[in-house]
């Protein structure tokens, strides 16, 4: 991580569920860069929503942070149905909780992350503010544009986790032949589709030269015909999480 911030990187995202924030906290403060450069996305555990929990839970992560503040807050997961009887009150007092906490100034932006339509319409009925982003799985064979669209009408932004795919897309041909034509790789032409769908790419790489790679996305674009042949791609890597299932996961050979 310390890495990739002193190679340009500047938006970092975590979660309380990652067992990371340590180290988060720990390589930004070793970073050289200064704080306010960073921008910092941690999530609540889903396991933890409500008033209360949702005030606990982001004392315990920016403790861990070693942090005054964060960016970015999220709902990792919605309440749902199968987990809670009154469940848009729960999403609601979260939400509530959040929207406290940002007036506090601990946290300078509050979100939610793998929302459906149904999520949003009812935590909009009480919420004083409009999630600034929500957080959901946008791939090549997966990319929810329906949902995409919803939010783009309510000005929230897309975040798109697993952008590759679980590495899925470096087997796809059309995908291989676009980079191809391009002299760049899958990845970087993954990134890139993602970006001109008004998305932004949480792309995720341990390794050095992966990191330098996915920086190299602004030197090009593609053209119209190939982003509807990415856009029509058969689904690929989809990690079997859905919102009102969790905490099952569907099963894909």
């Amino acid at each position: 991580m310390k890495f990739a911030l002193q190679n340009g990187y500047r938006l970092l995202d975590t979660a309380a569920i990652y067992k990371n924030e340590e180290a988060v906290g720990k390589g930004i403060a070793e970073s050289g860069i200064p704080r306010e450069e960073v921008f910092l996305t941690t999530k609540l555990q889903r396991e933890n929503l409500g008033y209360e929990n949702a005030k606990e839970d982001f004392q315990e992560s920016l403790e861990k942070l070693k942090l005054d503040y964060v960016d970015l807050y999220l709902i990792h997961w919605p309440a749902n149905a199968k987990n809670y009887a009154d469940w848009q009150k729960t999403n609601a007092e979260t939400w509530r909780a959040m929207e406290e906490l940002q007036r506090e100034g601990k946290i300078r932006s509050i979100g939610v992350s793998n929302f459906w339509k149904e999520h949003l319409d009812a935590l909009l009925q009480t919420a004083r503010v409009v999630p600034a982003v929500n957080q959901i799985e946008f791939h090549p064979g997966y990319w929810q544009p329906e949902l995409t669209e919803l939010c783009k009408d309510l000005s929230i932004a897309i975040e798109a986790w697993s952008p590759l795919a679980r590495g899925k897309v470096f087997d796809n041909n059309v995908l291989k032949n676009i980079a191809e034509k391009h002299g760049k790789s899958v990845s970087q032409i993954t990134l890139r589709w993602v970006i001109e769908q008004g998305a932004i790419p949480i792309p995720k790489s341990s390794t050095k030269d992966r990191i330098l790679e996915n920086l190299e996305v602004f030197d090009f674009v593609l053209s119209q015909e190939e982003i509807s042949a990415i856009n029509i791609l058969p689904e690929m890597g989809f990690s079997g999480e859905l919102p009102n299932e969790w905490p099952d996961v569907l099963k894909f050979d």
